[in-house]
């Protein structure tokens, strides 16, 4: 971003319980096994936003060509290497130097060229990104509206943001806490109910940084159809922010 925060949104604790999942980020039955699902659910509405956005041919496999991604709380590049794929020159940010160095190792196993990056995304001077992501990390960080500037400041005129994280409801609650982490799902400690983030939250702290956000979609499930897009908010949603005016 142009002008650097001075607060970092990092949460060490955070930064430390994912940084010791780093080795078994790339299992689709380790620890990260949740993300494996989620993530096809999450790059369909990524490229639906992507074409909206910049319409173009709708059947193109590299609709980022010529443009810069930046996915921040990347983890171990589960969202880069296919923003990779669709022609993005990708940026990934996480606070864990784990995750990077894992990262890095399983894009060069695949050959791919991305640039990865441990740090607090407001200290690092990042901006000029077309697409800018930011996944399942918002109710991770310490200070969620500087945390929204600071991607912000990593924007283009003109780019698109995508956001997902989980609602705070009593049903999130039941299930993507209580249920999920006692089950083996989800790690234990990995989600804190109270940091949840509500959509009219989100799109207050959007709108504080000069954001407007789109209308959300859900992200639920059911025994018939798995992990899918819904209007059902009540666990998870996704959204798209443009820079308003």
């Amino acid at each position: 971003m142009a002008n650097a925060s001075s607060t970092s949104t990092i949460l060490p604790h955070e930064a430390q319980h994912f940084g010791a999942l780093a080795a078994e980020w790339w299992d689709p039955k380790g620890s990260s096994a949740m993300l494996h699902r989620l993530n096809p659910v999450r790059l369909g509405f990524i490229r639906a936003a992507i074409d909206a956005h910049w319409p173009g041919d709708l059947r193109g496999v590299r609709p980022l060509a010529g443009k810069r991604a930046l996915d921040v709380g990347c983890g171990a590049g589960l969202l880069c290497e296919p923003l990779t794929r669709l022609g993005a020159a990708v940026t990934g940010v996480d606070a864990a130097p784990e995750n990077i160095a894992a990262a890095q190792a399983h894009a060069a196993g695949a050959g791919l060229g991305i640039d990865y990056r441990c740090g607090d995304v407001g200290a690092l001077g990042l901006n000029g990104y077309d697409l800018v992501t930011s996944l399942e990390v918002l109710e991770h960080v310490a200070d969620p509206a500087a945390f929204i500037a600071a991607l912000r400041g990593a924007m283009a005129p003109g780019a698109l943001m995508v956001l997902s994280t989980p609602n705070r409801t009593a049903r999130s609650r039941l299930l993507l806490v209580e249920a999920a982490e006692r089950s083996g799902m989800i790690p234990r400690g990995t989600h804190h109910w109270d940091q949840f983030i509500t959509p009219d939250e989100l799109r207050d702290l959007l709108a504080g940084a000069g954001l407007t956000m789109g209308e959300p979609q859900g992200i639920a499930w059911s025994p018939g159809k798995g992990l899918h897009l819904s209007r059902d908010l009540a666990l998870n949603y996704i959204v798209t922010a443009t820079i308003s005016g």
